[in-house]
Formats: structure tokens, sequence, C-alpha cells
């Protein structure tokens, strides 16, 4: 889940006076992508509340907001214990044919759709819960739609440019297995039948945690905004104990490994690949786990439950970061001008990581057949090829050069939306297409019978011709 795209999705209703917003947000990094919006809109005075349950890996309460929560029927314990579970089933899944990639797409699905239903039906059928949100009359819902599909790239070989056609023929399928249980739950609470497709189209606005100097040009509708690094602060000074640490590298740095805000650990045949690649380094390591540490393990590492990552990244002596390739860590490290050594997971850290290595910032490996000798070579790459610095700087330069931060951007238009009950002048009437006329394929088959008919006329016309000259020459011939 750690890294998925981020897109925050604000519903208006009621009478936008108050100011009052309804916080959903889903569990891991997209609540901590979503989290200084609703904390600033709490401090610019609008009434923020946010609706947790009460276990969670990282949700809870937040500053100048009220904090809702509703009991579910899992423990935090039972979410750390399977969340290891399901790590160990992706990793160890060989993803090296495209074949492979699209059935591990299919696994991360099912994954999905049971983590994110977890307490959906807690919460909607909660009727105490329910009847006080409805007292609050709220103006707005800033909610997140979780969606796992990766975005379309643009720079593809033939063979690239068919599975990414097949892909995208493929998503209105995998929003449906996504959301296979959401909808029926959905259904049961509306009575009526609908869907979270026909749901989700009726935002009034949509966040996208992403901007060109990652992303590949392609087009967006008016009611989408980009906010990508909007979480990317100013670095703090380090702990003193950190500081030490890592000016103990002397000339050659330290490295900062983590994979994301949910993984800690990994199954200790990965993990004693990454000591084994650590030992043979000259550079200092601060890595997030908690997993099992072998008795011989290298003195150059450092183990956190939890690290001051942006911090870290922000420090002089900082030469690569290890990561997932989630969207927080991304762009804390191109805020940062740190190259990468990408493992993605799951989600869309597979694309998140080929737009980095495009552009000669970072260099990948897949988890599932990573050995020390892989690990060794591709961080030796990433930090003695000055290349991968020099263009990291440069595409950090271009991702810090914007006329308005996205935080002010978020959240200036969370309160637009309050303010003016929704922005329905921005809503595309393709919403109101369906597929058939949305893909022009009514017109396309009306001037295909225009085409077709216009031949077969032509051609009978030509036949009738050619048999009446050819009787006449037969005629002529037997005169």
């Amino acid at each position: 889940m750690a890294g998925m795209w981020l897109l925050l999705s604000v519903f208006a209703f009621g009478s936008a006076e108050a100011g009052k917003l309804l916080v959903i947000p889903s569990d891991g990094s997209h609540w901590l992508g979503m989290k200084p919006i609703v904390e600033e809109l709490g401090r610019r005075g609008n009434q923020v509340v946010v609706v947790v349950p009460e276990a969670s890996m990282t949700m809870g309460p937040s500053e100048h907001t009220t904090t809702l929560t509703y009991p579910v029927n899992y423990t935090k314990a039972e979410l750390e214990a399977n969340l290891v579970d399901q790590l160990n089933t992706i990793v160890s899944i060989d993803i090296s044919t495209d074949l492979a990639k699209f059935q591990t797409f299919i696994i991360s699905l099912d994954i999905l759709q049971t983590f994110i239903l977890r307490s959906a039906e807690s919460l909607l059928f909660n009727k105490d819960l329910m009847k006080k949100l409805q007292d609050y009359n709220f103006d707005a819902i800033l909610t997140d739609p979780f969606e796992p599909v990766g975005a379309i790239v643009d720079r593809m070989n033939l063979w690239q440019r068919s599975v990414n056609l097949f892909r995208g023929l493929l998503k209105p399928t995998a929003c449906r297995r996504l959301f296979t249980l959401a909808d029926e739950i959905a259904s049961r609470v509306l009575q009526r039948k609908t869907s979270m497709v026909e749901i989700m189209s009726r935002a009034a606005l949509w966040f996208m945690r992403f901007d060109f100097a990652f992303e590949f040009p392609r087009p967006l509708m008016p009611n989408m905004v980009m906010i990508g690094g909007m979480a990317t602060k100013k670095p703090k000074p380090l702990s003193q104990e950190l500081e030490e640490f890592v000016n103990g590298s002397g000339e050659h740095g330290f490295v900062v490994f983590t994979l994301g805000s949910l993984v800690s650990q990994l199954p200790e045949a990965k993990a004693r690949e990454f000591f084994e690649a650590f030992r043979q380094i000259p550079q200092r390591v601060l890595w997030r786990y908690t997993g099992p540490v072998p008795e011989n393990a290298p003195k150059n590492v450092k183990l956190m439950k939890w690290l001051p990552q942006n911090d870290l990244l922000g420090h002089p002596k900082v030469k690569a970061f290890i990561t997932h390739g989630g969207s927080h860590g991304i762009y804390e490290g191109i805020c940062n001008g740190v190259p990468m050594l990408m493992l993605p997971l799951f989600g869309d850290q597979g694309d998140n990581v080929q737009r980095l290595v495009s552009r000669g910032v970072a260099e990948t490996l897949s988890i599932y057949d990573l050995t020390a000798e892989k690990l060794l070579v591709a961080l030796r790459k990433v930090i003695n090829d000055k290349s991968y610095k020099e263009k990291m700087t440069e595409l950090s330069a271009i991702h810090r050069d914007r006329p308005i931060e996205p935080l002010d951007l978020a959240v200036f238009w969370t309160e637009f939306v309050m303010r003016h009950k929704g922005a329905a002048h921005l809503r595309p009437a393709a919403h109101e297409l369906n597929w058939i006329q949305y893909h022009s394929l009514d017109v396309i088959g009306f001037l295909l019978l225009i085409l077709v008919t216009g031949i077969f006329v032509t051609v009978k016309s030509c036949m009738f011709c050619f048999r009446k000259c050819f009787k006449k020459t037969q005629k002529k011939k037997r005169e």
C-alpha cells in the first residue's frame, strides 16, 4: 500500500458559511500525505473532523482537528502480522517477465481489496457515529479513493506500447475487481445499485500528488490540481546521536535505507543480503529495520524503528537513498537532490521507479532475486558515478522552482470547494457519457456506415455501367 498515488477527492455539499470539513483518510503513507492539508485547514480556522478506526498503523490525532474513532474487529498487532505475510508473498514472486508482472498486479489487487475494506462496514454501519457526522452538516468531504492503477508512460518501444495498451484496456476490469466488495457495501448503504467509480466521478476536485519534474507530460482535466512534493519540508537539525553517527562517516558519507511507513522488516534471507552488502561499503548506513539482526551485523549500520527521513536526506553528507519508490520518499529525495537505488514492491512503485531511471537519477533492482553482489554493484554506481548526482541536482532545481507551494495550493482549492459548494464549472461532461459515447464509437460507426455505403453504391454503379458497356460491345461484334 505504501507509496500508492495519492488522489484526494473533495466532495461538496451543504452551506459553506461554517467551513466544516469531514476527512476520511486511508492508512499508511496515504494518511501521511493527507495530514499536512488537514492540519493546515484546521489551523486556518476551519472545523475539521477526522474519522479513523481505533486500530491502525499510522492514523491518529492531528493538530487543529477533531478526531473521531470507531471500533473495528481487528487489532494493530493483527494488522502488522497481516502486512508481514503480504510482504513475504510479494517478495517471493519473480517479476522478470511481463506476464509475471501482470500476475503480481492481480495478486496486489486482491491484497489491496482486503486492506481497504477491512474497516468499511465498521464505519458505514455504525449508526451512532453516522448520526453524529450527519449532525455536523459538513460543507465538504476530503477523502482518499486509493486508486491502484499506474499511470501510462509515454517512452516505450513497440512491445512496451503493446503491453501498455493491454494494461489500459484492463483498467475498468481492474477497478471492478478492486472495488467489488466496496460496490456491494455502497449499494447497501445507499439502498440502490451503485459503484465506487460512479461515486468518485462526482468528486468536485482531485488532488494529484505529482508534478512534471517527475511525471511524464500528459493532459489533465481542469478539476485536477497537482500537489507533488506537498509533504516535503525544510530539513531540521539531527539529534546529537544521529549527527555524531553521520559525521563519523568522514568523506565517505552515509546511505539512508527505508521501505516506507509500513514495511520495517524483511524475510531473514533477504535481510542477510543487505547486511552482507553494507559490510563491504565505506559509507555508514541508517536503516529503518525491526526484524531479526545477525550476531555479526556490520558496525557501519545503524538500525532504527523510525528515522527522520527528510532530515537525513537533507544532510550534506548523504550519498544515496535506498527506497521502495513510494511517492513521499521520491519527492523528499528529489527535493534534497539525493540519487536513489530503488526496490519497488507493489502498486505504483514500479512506474515511479521507471520515471526516475529514465531521467538518469536512479538505479533499480528486483527484491525477488536480490543478492549482496547485485546490491553492491548498483549502490556503488549510484554513489560513485557523478552523473547521478548532477542530474538529480538539476531535477531538484526544476521541482523547487514553482510560483506557489503545493500545500498552499491544496488548501486554497479545498476552501474554494467549501465556499462555492463545489466546482461544477470544472466538471468534465465526459462523466455523463457512456463508454460508447466516450470513445466516439457511435460516431465512428456512423462514419464507417457512410463510407461502406458510399463504396457499395460506387462499386454497384461501376459494375452496372460496365455490364451496359460490355453488352453494347458484344452487340456490335455480333452485328
